[in-house]
């Protein structure tokens, strides 16, 4: 799914009428306003382009229906199927701000250019992010900007000044 970010996961079907209820992955759930041609991934990893016919929320997931998806069977294939656009149709975010899947893969560096490993994921925890680094151990590093000081995912560089004792234990 290199150039495909997951806007949604198809949960179950929805009806009888081919409606598919999914959880929402983004965090700007406003886009399926004008959203109209999306791309299937399946949990095979096969891809198959969709037309949004229509959409509501309800609670905290979507109600999505497609053109030719008329059926509960229909609805069905689609299970487990994440919901994706085009990488260059993300929602643009501001300067300082970036997607988990850009930090994944991305080296991490000392200033002295010390490489401490790659970013496995982005953890939440419910306050200061968490990136899990793999190195010679897997480190865990706050994604804090005092700490990560310099964040390049063009090159997949991130920079960080650790305090004393963060990459000891």
């Amino acid at each position: 799914m290199d150039d495909l970010v997951a806007i949604a996961r198809i949960a179950k079907p929805r009806g009888l009428k081919g409606e598919v209820v999914a959880d929402i992955l983004t965090d700007f759930p406003e886009r399926f306003a004008g959203l109209k041609n999306v791309t299937a991934v399946m949990p095979d990893a096969t891809r198959g382009k969709l037309k949004i016919e229509d959409y509501s929320f309800q609670r905290d997931r979507i109600l999505l229906k497609f053109a030719d998806h008329d059926s509960i069977e229909q609805a069905e294939s689609l299970r487990d199927a994440e919901i994706c656009v085009a990488e260059h149709n993300a929602v643009e975010l501001e300067r300082d701000e970036f997607y988990d899947w850009q930090l994944v893969d991305c080296e991490v560096k000392t200033p002295d250019d010390v490489t401490i490993g790659k970013v496995r994921e982005l953890m939440r925890t419910g306050g200061t992010e968490i990136l899990v680094v793999d190195g010679s151990k897997e480190y865990l590093i706050p994604f804090a900007a005092t700490i990560c000081i310099e964040v390049d995912v063009e090159n997949k560089t991130i920079r960080i000044d650790p305090p004393e004792g963060l990459l000891e234990f």
